[in-house]
């Protein structure tokens, strides 16, 4: 195994400062949710964090290496983790519309299965060259990202976790007829529209990559600012009511 040095500033701040810290932002308010109470809301809500630490956490081991073939597998582990933690806001926000009891264990895993199986479907794009992901030295070691990879994220991103989330999200507002409890919600929902602005900027700076065109310096910025106030905005509407 070849290991790299990071002698790009800019690569080493966006992946061991910028991403280490939204990581570690992340870690602690799943603890905080989990410590007081692990009931399954409480889990499933603080899942959405957990899967997007272990998608960084992918991300952190394979900064410094220069194998294309290790690499390529930890990218795509990376980017399920982080691709994959919007589906638990879907079983939350369900759950919360329409009860526990409808929207059972069988039908929370059938949604979180099914929708691990479309994220699993990444790898034929990573596997057919030309239509994934390229992460070699040609590109310094950052993932570029192909038309046809490109698109497909986006449309299952969109359709089946960001466009239910935010559907989800009016519903269970209209449905709060105390003022207060909107207000936290508002913060719940302005915290996801923070969190999705980074995440569409990454999938857009990969693409524009195999265009040339390079605005990774801009999205590390954004990407700490976005990341850890889109957080603690979905933490402070509706994380820590679960603590109680």
């Amino acid at each position: 195994m070849v290991l790299l040095q990071l002698e790009n500033p800019m690569r080493f701040i966006t992946i061991y400062v910028a991403q280490m810290l939204v990581c570690l932002w992340f870690a602690y308010l799943a603890i905080r949710i989990l410590t007081r109470d692990r009931k399954r809301l409480n889990l499933i809500f603080a899942g959405f964090y957990i899967s997007g630490v272990i998608g960084n956490i992918f991300n952190f081991i394979y900064g410094p290496i220069a194998n294309e073939e290790i690499v390529l597998v930890l990218n795509y582990l990376t980017n399920f983790g982080l691709f994959y933690a919007p589906i638990f806001l879907v079983v939350f926000e369900l759950i919360l519309l329409r009860s526990e009891q409808v929207i059972n264990t069988t039908k929370q895993l059938a949604i979180l299965i099914g929708f691990g199986i479309l994220m699993f479907c990444m790898i034929f794009f990573v596997l057919t060259p030309g239509w994934g992901v390229s992460l070699n030295d040609s590109t310094n070691w950052a993932p570029v990202w192909e038309l046809p990879f490109f698109l497909y994220v986006i449309c299952i991103e969109s359709i089946f976790a960001v466009g239910p989330i935010f559907y989800l999200s009016f519903r269970v507002y209209k449905k709060f007829e105390d003022e207060q409890l909107k207000t936290k919600w508002k913060k719940f929902i302005l915290g996801f529209c923070a969190l999705m602005v980074f995440v569409y900027g990454i999938f857009l700076s990969n693409f524009l990559a195999s265009l040339g065109i390079n605005i990774r310096t801009v999205m590390g910025i954004v990407g700490i600012i976005a990341g850890i106030a889109g957080g603690y905005l979905m933490y402070t509407g509706v994380g820590r009511q679960l603590e109680k």
